[in-house]
């Protein structure tokens, strides 16, 4: 899966972008150690798909239904996490394979604020705009996305280079602006209404020439 950027000043979240409408994104969760660190996305009611760089030792507890991370809401669950699984080839010096599986200690219960993503059933091509969504570290409290296109592999190199792997994608504007940052790792990037990517590194946020990279989930 890959992460998307967006241009971020002091805000540590989604730079560019807009307030989600309230529970239009029902798969995305919130990763919470007494603060979002970290994004995640549904992919069914026990297990959870984030970045693997976003491990800690610790049991997690998992947000869904969230919209205002900083005041409470009746759409929630919180559920602690009971396993924490890293893609067996994830290499923390590269971020290749910068995927995990997160198992839920109790199922979630599953309804129109909270509800599982559509998998992929083809490669995204270059060009299409895709939405990248999250809270970021710090602000704003509400969920907040951002559109952007994902970009042609030679782009990618030529942005990257040694740093890209074929396990990566990357979207975003090349001219910067837009794009995600710290504490949108993890989070959701979706293409015409699938999940093409998970949210992974970046080089500052939305900046120019530097666009976001994603581990992405298609293959083929």
């Amino acid at each position: 899966l890959r992460t998307t950027s967006i241009l971020v000043v002091e805000d540590d979240t989604i730079i560019g972008g807009y307030e989600c409408r309230k529970n239009s994104v029902p798969y995305q969760v919130s990763l919470y150690t007494g603060y979002n660190f970290c994004g995640g996305i549904l992919l069914t009611c026990e297990w959870v798909l984030s970045a693997a760089h976003c491990y800690k030792s610790s049991p997690l507890e998992v947000c869904l239904g969230e919209h205002n991370i900083k005041e409470p809401e009746d759409t929630e669950q919180h559920i602690m996490s009971a396993w924490f699984i890293c893609h067996p080839d994830y290499n923390s010096g590269t971020q290749d394979s910068d995927i995990a599986l997160i198992k839920l200690s109790q199922p979630a219960t599953l309804n129109s604020y909270v509800s599982s993503v559509a998998l992929p059933t083809k490669c995204g091509t270059a060009g299409t705009m895709c939405q990248v969504s999250g809270w970021g570290a710090f602000v704003p409290a509400t969920k907040a996305y951002v559109e952007v296109p994902l970009l042609t592999g030679n782009t990618c190199l030529e942005a990257y280079f040694f740093q890209m792997t074929e396990n990566m994608i990357c979207a975003g504007f090349m001219e910067g602006g837009k794009d995600s940052c710290q504490g949108d790792s993890g989070a959701p990037l979706v293409c015409d209404g699938e999940l093409q990517g998970v949210v992974s590194w970046l080089h500052g946020c939305a900046l120019r020439k530097k666009p976001g990279i994603q581990n992405t989930m298609a293959s083929g």
